[in-house]
């Protein structure tokens, strides 16, 4: 099962703010959906492993 880690970036300051296994959900948040927010990230876990990670927007 991989789990998706939605990491907020604002300024030098890093905040998980969403963490689901709903993939759709995940990277349909924007940064207009986080107060403050520059940019968002995901981060793609499966098996305890993080396989993957990018940015959103």
């Amino acid at each position: 099962m991989k789990i998706f880690v939605v990491i907020s970036l604002q300024g030098e300051q890093m905040d998980n703010v969403f963490v689901s296994t709903d993939e759709e959900k995940a990277l349909a948040l924007t940064p207009a959906d986080f107060d403050g927010c520059d940019a968002l990230f995901v981060e793609v876990w499966e098996d305890g492993e993080k396989i993957d990670d990018y940015r959103l927007q």
